[in-house]
């Protein structure tokens, strides 16, 4: 996730990192190229563009920036459900800490461990990495190992743990029954961010937003050039850093877990959870995370 501040006027004209630039820049060096040809063709052959104006490109530039709005802001949607959900998580290990302090340390610590090898877990699994040496750094082996989701077998193994320190008397049905509903708030996170991860946009629906931002974007330079003359690249090389970045940003914010840098912080996330948990359990915190070059991990 991008850290920065409100851009300043030197940030708007220089910044790079944070931007979208890096990206699209290729395909905004070959629209320069295509209006610099386009010129060049208007110039020779002065007759062949003679019926073309820049108003039908008006119209259908204001339709495809409203469609391309609509898919960012779907796009968008899935980016802030997801940071909703780790938040969620985040508010239900701290609940679920608080609510096992008065339990001896030989119970309560296999508990908040394996909360945090579950949310170390969560976060490598949709991030597509090791799962298993993620949970198995804070927890170890265990039946979760062989697993088909062991990041789902860790909160089991928990909730296994909340059920013997009922039967074993530490707690009673409505203290057992409230650490109950924080590992179903869990699981719930769990369960939403995998509908987020294994769903993504209809490919059609991207498709048909990435063939009309291209035709159109190819063929305004031609509109142009007639009445611009050299000035031609400009304007198009604006509308389409416009186009091609929301295009390309839409892209990042669809799948909101992975490592792009407009995608969400889970690694701080999960080390905000260990620090958490940590502390409960009066071990040393590992530092929290922190930005480099304007982007959190």
């Amino acid at each position: 996730m991008i850290v920065r501040g409100r851009p300043s006027f030197r940030d708007v004209i220089f910044a790079v990192r944070g931007s979208i630039l890096r990206r699209i820049v290729r395909p905004l060096l070959f629209m320069l190229v295509v209006s610099g040809v386009a010129v060049l063709l208007a110039q020779a052959h002065p007759l062949y563009f003679a019926g073309l104006a820049a108003m039908p490109f008006t119209l259908i530039g204001l339709s495809l920036s409203i469609f391309m709005s609509f898919r960012n802001t779907a796009c968008y949607d899935r980016w802030w459900e997801g940071r909703k959900l780790w938040g969620q998580l985040i508010i239900a290990s701290r609940s679920f800490s608080r609510q096992v302090a008065t339990v001896e340390p030989s119970r309560r610590d296999p508990l908040l461990r394996g909360l945090c090898g579950f949310a170390a877990g969560l976060a490598a699994r949709l991030r597509g990495s090791d799962e298993y040496a993620a949970i198995a750094r804070h927890v170890g082996d265990g039946p979760w190992a062989g697993a088909p989701n062991p990041t789902d077998a860790v909160l089991a193994a928990v909730g296994r743990g909340c059920r013997e320190l009922a039967g074993a008397g530490p707690t009673d049905a409505i203290h057992y029954s409230l650490l109950e509903t924080q590992l179903n708030e869990m699981a719930h996170v769990q369960g939403g961010c995998e509908r987020i991860k294994s769903t993504p946009l209809p490919f059609s629906y991207s498709l048909l937003l990435h063939r009309t931002a291209y035709a159109f974007c190819l063929l305004l330079p031609f509109a142009l050039a007639p009445s611009l003359g050299w000035w031609t690249p400009l304007p198009t090389v604006l509308v389409c850093y416009a186009f091609f970045g929301l295009d390309a940003l839409g892209d990042e914010l669809s799948d909101p877990f992975g490592t792009e840098p407009n995608d969400l912080p889970l690694d701080a996330m999960v080390r905000t959870i260990e620090r958490d948990l940590l502390h409960a359990m009066g071990r040393d915190l590992p530092p929290p995370l922190e930005a480099r070059d304007y982007v959190l991990l």
